[in-house]
């Protein structure tokens, strides 16, 4: 099921994080990635300390696996970039509005067109550039980012761009199907400022509904309690209480006088319930936490090589080898087709 995209062509002519990693999805589906970048190549190829034995970043490998690539100019090989669009499936650009066929000319009307941008193709601020930093300041998420007290804290992977490229592969995974079903193709617009607003999610919706702008809560939950980092005597762990009888078992657990039934209560008294819980996992182990909350959602802070030799990482193979390098795995799996 690996190769349930094969024979799809895809065209991939964009930049950075959100466009080349909507189409390394595509071609962990199978689908026949081609990207073209300039002669001086992505400019992710220098992000970097650590760098790849020939020099090239390992930001890069990060969205680019899968895909053959090759080097255009765009301005002055426009014939070569025309006759490779005119192959494709799918074409995926991250240019501003009207950019990509100023440069190289229409694009025929049988290739799905994905256009990545910063604010979309309409709207006051389309021409305006599009950033991860820069969204993640405008859309909100950095102002809900952050412990109580403190400036505000980026999101440390670019979350706006991979959640844009996700977005992004759904939209073409729906034109393929709309094309399939009707023969005629689409011209997506995703913006990374769109993606970013929709993914406030419950956050956005609180503050729509209460009016209130939500608090700076560290690690905490607007909506539950306890659901947030404590810390252990060798490290830190999260506990997160779902549900009224979790809470119980909890306080069980920690030996804790269940004065807080409901969690609207466990809300209201966020500050003094952290605190006693706090007072009891300090003078445990992570481990010691861990086991002892068994049954209630609970689990260490690893660093990430932490969570690159766990025991699910292993026997479900996150880390895969590609051209010589280990590569982070796609986490599409296919079991089995069914009759």
């Amino acid at each position: 099921m690996a190769d349930i995209l094969a024979g799809v062509k895809v065209l991939d002519l964009s930049r950075i994080l959100a466009g080349p990693y909507c189409a390394q999805m595509l071609s962990d589906l199978g689908a026949d990635v081609t990207k073209v970048e300039a002669p001086w190549g992505d400019d992710t190829r220098g992000w970097g300390p650590p760098f790849l034995e020939d020099g090239t970043a390992a930001y890069h490998l990060s969205c680019n696996r899968g895909k053959e690539i090759i080097f255009h100019n765009l301005k002055q090989d426009k014939d070569a970039i025309q006759e490779l669009i005119s192959k494709s499936d799918v074409v995926i650009e991250n240019f501003r509005p009207g950019q990509l066929e100023r440069l190289i000319g229409k694009i025929p009307e049988s290739v799905i067109l994905c256009s990545i941008t910063g604010f979309g193709q309409t709207g006051p601020r389309s021409q305006e550039p599009g950033y991860d930093l820069a969204l993640q300041a405008m859309s909100g998420i950095m102002s809900i980012n952050g412990e109580e007290g403190g400036g505000p804290v980026k999101v440390p992977v670019a979350w706006i761009d991979v959640i844009t490229g996700l977005y992004a592969g759904n939209a073409i995974l729906s034109a393929l199907f709309h094309r399939e079903r009707t023969g005629k193709t689409t011209h997506l617009d995703i913006s990374l400022w769109d993606c970013a607003i929709a993914s406030l999610v419950n956050q956005g919706q609180n503050q729509l509904i209460s009016g209130q702008n939500p608090p700076l809560l560290g690690s905490g939950h607007p909506n539950l309690v306890p659901y947030q980092a404590f810390k252990a005597k060798d490290g830190w762990v999260v506990i997160a209480v779902g549900s009224d009888s979790q809470f119980e078992k909890l306080c069980d657990a920690l030996e804790l006088e269940n004065i807080w039934k409901t969690n609207q209560e466990r809300v209201n008294s966020r500050g003094k319930l952290v605190e006693v819980i706090q007072s009891k996992t300090i003078d445990l182990t992570r481990d010691e936490v861990c086991n002892l909350l068994q049954g209630i959602p609970t689990s260490p802070i690893n660093k990430i090589s932490e969570a690159f030799d766990d025991i699910q990482s292993k026997a479900r193979g996150v880390i895969q080898n590609w051209n010589g390098n280990p590569v982070l795995a796609s986490p599409l799996r296919f079991i089995s087709e069914r009759e």
